[in-house]
């Protein structure tokens, strides 16, 4: 026998029922509502109490008087003459008042239930093709802004983001940053992207592509590496392969993360590839410019396309066949892939040919059949001999390691880099460094590179250029680029003072303050976070487009150099783009644009930089103006 009284027990029994939501409730609720009619229909007719006097009222007649009133008190005003009956049924009006009041209390309550769980985030997404966003930081509103737009000639697009934060905020900010996503929608749930449970909500089975974002904390690459086995390794997996883009930290954790994803993954070494942005940009103005040119959806892009009637034809032949377009290099039909290949590389069976036009389907031959070729206006020059360079780095972050590495690939041995920052902790990275480059001397100072007696002291006109780092891991992204957007105006404003100019490219994180920092004296700028998210965004609609940027962005083989115009052609007089692409091929380069450099600070004129134009259009560069080519040096 129980040690408990028999009410404790059923008061027990009836808080587990309780517990059990409010399905149950209404399930138990519309049982004793059945008991208390059957029960109270079968007593009117034991104690021979009829409506009217009724003496023919069989059992079914009495169950619905009682259902009546306990579903509708108003019929209690009926069968005046008959005071017993009405006595009897005052009692089930009350009793269906108390259960039609619960009954009205649980749905509420199961409504705004229901509702708070959609609040929270938490059902399963029936989406398929979708592209699903694993994690949230500040990149993920310009990859959503950019899927948006490769989205815009298909009927209904669809982009799933699971992180761990309110879904109700993720939608705020994303209207609040992103604004209309047009034919796009945009769906938000709420968990960990490590936890298993919570990705299925999301469902990867049925993803077009995945993007994993970094966690923005130490342990962002293990998370990053666990996400990944989470997904391929699901029991419930799909067949085909997926299509992941993930961006990692240390270069340490790729060949595991390469090893888990193998051929599903395309991993983003976002550091490395921002360092090396940051210093090729560093050597040629602009350079920055055509890389977002290259990496948005806006204007034109990268494509391949397989093309039969180029199949025998050398590269040579190729640059020249395409009028709208302008060829880059070749993807194997074993899936590799070179940019700039020799001139006489044969296109053969399978090959695709790697171009930068307006839209897949403008990738067509569609040249004139008798090119005007102005060999009047073709010049030769013999390349520059490089001496000892000068280099100066304003501030430190965790890139900056990588800078000074890729730095030595570039410069003529005996160069001298030159860096200064607030922090100390800066020395022994730079202790380290030394012993590995080969071709730079290094040295560091502690100093207030904000402060402006100790800037104006530095006989900065030494310098062939100067590099402005944020400090990422000492303040807030806006404080950083603060402190950043103070160097620059003391910088220009040292420009005025004394005629002096300065070769800057700068680092920013937000990239709202680049419109802040286009006042200042800045050759170049590279917003870190919006490249990344970029090159995502393009990674994650064509996988092999990774192949070639790792190669634009290896110091080995070819990669983007803006040079000045007259070393290909005669400035100051008309010509087309035949004519520089036909120069440059003499070179071994391959013409993809041009700069005008009169244009270089306006922003609704993409900073002067004009990439794939129409070949046979007429159009005069001046002595100042340059050439967007892909070479080896």
């Amino acid at each position: 026998m129980s040690k408990f009284p028999l009410k404790t027990r059923l008061n027990y029994k009836f808080d587990n029922y309780l517990s059990k939501g409010t399905a149950a409730m209404i399930y138990g609720l519309g049982i004793l509502s059945m008991i208390i009619i059957i029960v109270f229909g079968l007593l009117l007719l034991v104690f021979g109490l009829h409506p009217d006097h009724d003496r023919d009222f069989t059992i079914f007649e009495s169950l619905w008087v009682n259902l009546t009133h306990v579903l509708d008190p108003g019929v209690l005003g009926n069968h005046e003459d008959n005071w017993p009956f009405r006595i009897f049924m005052l009692f089930t009006t009350f009793l269906g008042l108390v259960i039609i009041s619960t009954l009205i209390g649980l749905v509420s309550n199961g409504i705004l239930t229901k509702m708070d769980e959609l609040r929270k985030g938490r059902s399963f997404v029936i989406e398929k093709d979708h592209v699903l966003i694993l994690g949230w930081s500040s990149k993920i509103f310009t990859i959503i802004s950019e899927i948006v737009i490769a989205n815009e000639n298909q009927r209904r697009g669809v982009i799933v983001i699971l992180a761990d934060m309110d879904k109700v905020l993720m939608e705020d900010e994303i209207r609040d940053k992103v604004g209309s996503t047009a034919n796009t929608v945009v769906i938000c749930r709420t968990g960990n992207p490590i936890d298993v449970h919570d990705l299925y909500i999301a469902n990867p089975f049925d993803t077009k592509s995945i993007i994993i974002l970094d966690k923005d904390n130490e342990n962002s690459d293990s998370q990053i590496i666990k996400t990944i086995v989470a997904i391929v390794t699901n029991p419930e997996r799909r067949e085909a392969p997926y299509h992941i883009t993930a961006e990692m930290e240390d270069k340490k954790n790729f060949e595991v993360a390469k090893m888990v994803g193998k051929d599903e993954v395309e991993l983003i070494l976002s550091d490395e590839i921002i360092s090396r942005i940051m210093v090729q940009t560093s050597r040629q103005s602009g350079l920055s410019v055509v890389y977002i040119e290259l990496m948005d959806f806006g204007g034109d892009e990268i494509y391949f396309m397989e093309e039969e009637s180029l199949i025998g034809k050398t590269f040579r032949e190729i640059l020249f066949a395409y009028e709208d377009s302008a060829i880059m290099g070749i993807q194997y039909a074993d899936g590799s892939v070179e940019i700039n290949p020799t001139m006489d590389t044969i296109f053969r069976e399978g090959d695709s040919v790697i171009g930068i036009t307006e839209d897949d389907d403008t990738l067509v031959p569609n040249s004139p059949d008798v090119i005007e070729l102005l060999e009047d206006k073709i010049v030769y020059t013999e390349p520059e001999v490089k001496d000892e360079e000068k280099i100066l780095i304003l501030g430190w972050n965790n890139r900056a390691r990588h800078i000074i590495r890729e730095l030595d690939y570039y410069v003529p041995p005996g160069s001298h880099v030159k860096v200064m920052s607030k922090f100390d902790d800066a020395a022994k990275a730079i202790n380290k460094l030394s012993n590995l480059v080969e071709n730079i001397h290094l040295s560091f100072e502690v100093t207030d590179t904000t402060d402006r007696e100790t800037l104006q002291n530095m006989d900065l006109g030494q310098y062939d250029y100067i590099m402005l780092l944020c400090y990422q891991n000492y303040f807030p992204i806006q404080e950083a680029d603060a402190q950043t957007l103070i160097t620059l105006l003391h910088l220009r404003n040292f420009t005025e003072k004394n005629g002096q100019k300065y070769k800057i490219v700068s680092e920013m994180l937000d990239i709202r303050n680049r419109q802040l920092a286009d006042i200042t004296s800045a050759d170049d700028f590279i917003v870190s976070d919006k490249l990344i998210s970029l090159l995502m965004s393009q990674v994650s609609e064509n996988k092999f487009l990774m192949r070639v940027f790792e190669d634009l962005f290896d110091a080995d083989g070819s990669e983007i150099y803006i040079k000045p115009a007259k070393e290909y052609v005669k400035v100051g007089e008309p010509m087309n783009f035949y004519t520089i692409l036909e120069s440059a091929a003499r070179k071994n380069e391959v013409a993809i644009g041009y700069r005008v450099i009169k244009e270089a600070k306006e922003a609704n004129k993409g900073y002067g930089v004009y990439v794939n134009p129409r070949k046979s259009d007429m159009f005069t560069l001046s002595d100042k103006d340059m050439v967007i080519v892909l070479s080896e040096d």
